[in-house]
């Protein structure tokens, strides 16, 4: 199998300006593509922020003015699916000639969901996967995903699926990832901490495929000045310290975690190692035991509300 050069950006957006966003993502794509990378992944969320230390004046039984108007500007700032945003960012991928991996806050209805798009060289959008748990306070801004969007792509050069942040400590999860045969696994994160990146040297080893962790890097300076997060307002503090990463089917860091600074990391993955990772252990094939235990994974879309078009049946 061929050699496949990855890279993941970490970066920061223009938080709450999608327009702006867009146009960093097409200028740190095209850097990425310099480097000859043919997959590119941007951290969670980062159309068109992660909103890391904002509270939106949630109390119990209570909500303040100004955090409607911070979900407000949130809402506003996101991407509808399809849309202008998702045609810059095929256009963004075509112009690179790369397979894009990004994390976006999706508009639908009055709901914001954090998903990651996945677009082909040729600009195609493959299509979207939605976080299906947001984790402790994003579950009061973002809605949860269902099963009709865990997509694994194949394509020229590997099966591509993606799995946000805390997804990742999801057992069920991962192993419906593993079944589809995932190869190239995208973790978009928000996780900065410096425990996160064993977390996916051991998905990596349990997947035996190849791992692209990226997160935001950040300071308080990135936000308005009317950002009001627990971080305070020195323009110099950290919001989200970055920790992305590149790790091998065997567990190997290929790009070491990097914390503290903007980078682009990048890394050649060899797509030989996933069938010599497999020689001695294969999730859903020889290492399980179909015997004892079974997943049953639900892919059908859960709708709130169905309409028929014919009638009852008599």
């Amino acid at each position: 199998m061929a050699v496949v050069r990855a890279s993941v950006v970490q970066a920061a957006p223009v938080p709450f300006d999608r327009e702006k966003t867009l146009e960093k993502v097409r200028a740190l794509a095209a850097d990425a593509a310099k480097e000859g990378s043919k997959l590119v992944l941007f951290p969670e969320a980062f159309v068109s922020a992660y909103p890391k230390g904002l509270d939106f004046g949630a109390r119990i039984g209570m909500r303040k003015a100004e955090g409607r108007e911070d979900f407000r500007r949130y809402f506003d700032s996101s991407v509808d699916i399809p849309g202008p945003a998702v045609d810059h960012l095929g256009q963004t991928a075509a112009e690179n000639n790369i397979f894009l991996v990004i994390g976006v806050l999706e508009r639908d209805g009055g709901t914001l969901y954090c998903t990651t798009l996945t677009f082909a060289p040729d600009g195609t959008f493959l299509g979207k996967h939605r976080k299906l748990m947001p984790t402790a306070l994003e579950r009061l801004v973002w809605g949860f995903g269902d099963g009709s969007t865990l997509p694994v792509f194949d394509t020229e050069i590997g099966k591509i699926g993606s799995v946000i942040c805390w997804e990742n400590y999801m057992p069920a999860l991962r192993l419906a990832m593993y079944n589809k045969g995932i190869q190239l696994y995208c973790a978009p994160t928000a996780d900065d901490r410096p425990t996160w990146p064993s977390t996916m040297q051991h998905v990596a080893m349990e997947g035996r495929c190849f791992v692209l962790s990226c997160n935001q890097f950040t300071k308080r300076g990135d936000f308005p000045k009317n950002y009001d997060a627990i971080q305070g307002d020195d323009p110099e503090a950290i919001i989200s310290n970055g920790g992305s990463c590149i790790v091998s089917p065997l567990g190997q860091f290929l790009a070491d975690p990097v914390f503290g600074k903007e980078a682009i990391l990048t890394a050649d993955l060899d797509m030989d190692e996933i069938a010599r990772g497999k020689y001695d252990f294969d999730a859903t094939g020889h290492y399980a035991r179909p015997d004892i235990f079974k997943l049953l994974v639900n892919e059908a879309p859960m709708q709130a509300v169905e309409t028929m078009k014919s009638g009852f049946e008599e």
